[in-house]
């Protein structure tokens, strides 16, 4: 007879099996790790505690929760740096599709209760690889598409014939002119450019800088995460890019920046590329780019080769607190967008002396 499924939050003993189950996992990510998620609440705030589904002392499934307060109560969301906050679970091998479904629609029934049971204010959770959400939709979950684009690296012949013709004339021409890639610790060169990119777009910044460069040290000690850089022949860094390694096979880039006055040159498409290669070297089998939401950066990355995925973002009703508190604080972000874009345009306009620029 199988053993019952039940519940359970996890502590440091456990984190090891934990681990070893997510990194098995297809819907597995660094997100879900406690590693991770410790470094992120160190310099994003907040707090993070692992329920595990067990069958018989072991692991075969669970969510990584991090949680978050506010006047109304503590709640479930996924922010910049954390943009899978999903739920893991562990394949099973059978000859029987029906054993399979069967198995996980045990193991997603107890973890949806027990994430209902926890009584969150808000809870919006994206997963990676989960198609059958049944569970969810019978209990009154509120269900979106959410995309990505994700490369394979196992060939790196087969994916440079897919990357678009430009992008490879790009690449070459950047490897032509000694544009140099590297793979250092050079965070003031990648926090430069994101606050320059983030003017220029109107969008926030990942973290404030001290923060961030916690974030990046902590995990950079850990071999989880790595900062890329295109720089011209005199060393000036002219892209960067953040990405997040680990156990799991697939990787996550997290932030690209690039320099305004090199728009031009080719060197993100430079850097993107070299980015791939360095990581197939490092074992990974995939690079998850995170995102794809219909925009020119989006544009941009359909011409890397990469795979267009669907994931899918699961939501219970708010709160009445919630959907007031939320209301106020897209308000003031929407306001804070675009001052920050009009700022970055009349730095633009106005010259070093004071002048409108030519």
């Amino acid at each position: 007879m199988a053993s019952v499924i039940s519940i359970r939050e996890i502590g440091e003993s456990g984190y090891k099996d934990w681990n070893d189950m997510v990194a098995a996992s297809p819907g597995g990510s660094i997100y879900s790790t406690p590693e991770y998620l410790d470094v992120l609440c160190g310099s994003a705030g907040g707090r993070f505690r692992i329920l595990a589904a067990d069958r018989g002392g072991e692991i075969v499934g669970g969510i990584a929760l991090w949680e978050r307060d506010t006047t109304w109560g503590t709640y479930l969301a996924g922010r910049y740096l954390l943009y899978y906050n999903g739920f893991v679970v562990k394949s099973h091998i059978s000859k029987y599709p029906s054993e399979n479904t069967s198995k996980q629609l045990e193991i997603l029934t107890q973890l949806e209760e027990a994430v209902t049971g926890s009584n969150y204010g808000r809870v919006s959770i994206r997963s990676r690889s989960m198609t059958d959400i049944r569970v969810f939709v019978a209990k009154g979950w509120g269900v979106k598409p959410s995309y990505t684009y994700v490369a394979p690296l196992l060939d790196l012949k087969d994916l440079w014939s897919r990357v678009e013709q430009n992008l490879r004339r790009l690449v070459t021409r950047c490897t032509r002119e000694a544009v140099e890639f590297t793979d250092d610790e050079d965070f003031a060169s990648y926090f430069r450019l994101h606050l320059q990119t983030a003017s220029r777009k109107g969008a926030g910044i990942y973290l404030p800088s001290e923060a961030f460069q916690r974030y990046f040290t902590r995990l950079h000690s850990q071999n989880l995460c790595r900062i890329f850089h295109a720089r011209l022949p005199g060393g000036q860094v002219i892209s960067s890019q953040l990405v997040l390694t680990g156990a799991h096979p697939v990787s996550h880039t997290v932030s690209t920046a690039a320099d305004a006055e090199h728009l031009r040159s080719g060197a993100t498409a430079f850097l993107r590329w070299k980015v791939f290669e360095r990581l197939a070297e490092l074992g990974l089998h995939a690079n998850d780019l995170t995102d794809a939401e219909l925009n020119p950066v989006t544009h941009f990355k359909s011409q890397l080769g990469g795979e267009l995925q669907m994931n899918l973002v699961l939501t219970r009703p708010d709160r009445a607190g919630f959907r007031v508190e939320s209301s106020i604080h897209h308000a003031k972000a929407a306001a804070a967008a675009l001052a920050a874009k009009v700022a970055f345009s009349m730095h633009q306009l106005v010259g070093q002396n004071g002048e409108p620029a030519a």
